[in-house]
């Protein structure tokens, strides 16, 4: 079981990554791979994975034996660049600690890489560079753009829950089976037995597409801990996966009312919205209603003029 303990200032602290990581996902990806995880329906993609991974990511599972990644692979960044500078920061006594315990685990001696990183080796770095954007290149570049819609819909979900229900109950939905009690978050079938202390930290949730069963905690000293959770549709997707098509919310609010929307970035007046889409006051005023009504805009009086904003959750509804 894995339990995470909150005080009132973690449960201030609880966020969620407005972007998909694009390493964390590969991490998610590659052990789902290697440890089977997910059952015989994973089993073609795995198959696809595994054959088409080049050599150049072999050191990936010299550095990850027996499923035991080291810590400072645990970094959350917008781009694979981003992440591995945040990996290459890593003090080298957190480095040589890591690798050392993650390769007790290992019935090998280490490969010559591998202690060449150990004792700081700049080539070493290069190495793993090459090994993480070439598994990157395979794995996930052709399914990337999915992976970033798919966190979008996430993303739209959590907040319209939280806003709805308050975030105790949107943390249980996010784990099935998991319950709050007493400011600490169990999940009954995660492995191993672990209780982690957040002290202030705060958590950031992070949805992986490609990690069927049970969460990824990392808990970085000094940082807020990161729990990566299984989402989506329940398989991997696929560069072949029907997308949500982008005029998708001009078919639900019509050309006219959604491009309303997109003015209301900036505060409109119902004159200067309707010169904007070239439509009478009356048919710009019914529009801003509409909006209104559906939460996705908000009208402030000042005397005799108005103005029209569009609220967070028709920033979302925007940004699909």
């Amino acid at each position: 079981m894995l339990r995470i303990h909150f005080t009132a200032e973690d449960f201030a602290r609880i966020r969620f990554a407005p972007r998909p990581a694009p390493l964390q996902e590969l991490h998610a990806a590659l052990t789902t791979a290697v440890t089977r995880r997910g059952g015989p329906l994973f089993a073609p993609w795995r198959g696809r994975v595994l054959r088409s991974l080049p050599a150049a990511a072999n050191p990936l599972a010299d550095l990850v034996p027996a499923g035991h990644p080291p810590s400072f692979l645990d970094v959350i960044g917008d781009t694979m660049a981003d992440g591995f500078e945040q990996i290459r920061a890593t003090g080298p006594r957190l480095v040589r600690s890591e690798l050392e315990r993650v390769r007790v685990y290992a019935a090998v001696p280490a490969p010559r890489w591998i202690r060449g990183l150990h004792a700081g080796d700049e080539t070493a770095w290069r190495t793993l560079h090459r090994a993480q954007q070439a598994a990157y290149e395979t794995v996930l570049a052709p399914v990337w753009s999915v992976v970033q819609d798919l966190h979008r819909e996430e993303f739209t979900h959590y907040a319209l829950t939280v806003a709805e229900h308050g975030v105790a109950a949107t943390l249980t939905g996010l784990a099935p089976g998991s319950r709050l009690h007493e400011g600490v978050w169990e999940w009954p079938d995660a492995a191993p037995d672990r209780d982690v202390c957040l002290d202030g930290r705060g958590l950031v949730l992070l949805p992986t597409f490609h990690h069927p069963a049970g969460p990824l905690l990392q808990d970085p000293p000094g940082r807020p801990a990161v729990l990566t959770y299984p989402a989506g549709p329940g398989l991997p997707p696929t560069a072949g996966r029907p997308v949500v098509p982008a005029e998708t919310p001009a078919a639900v609010l019509g050309r006219t009312r959604l491009e309303a929307l997109r003015l209301l970035a900036e505060p409109h007046t119902t004159t200067s919205l309707a010169r904007a889409l070239r439509v009478s006051n009356a048919t710009a005023s019914s529009h801003a209603a509409a909006l209104r009504s559906a939460g996705m805009a908000t009208t402030t009086r000042t005397g005799r003029s108005v103005a029209h904003q569009r609220t967070a959750l028709g920033t979302l509804v925007a940004g699909a």
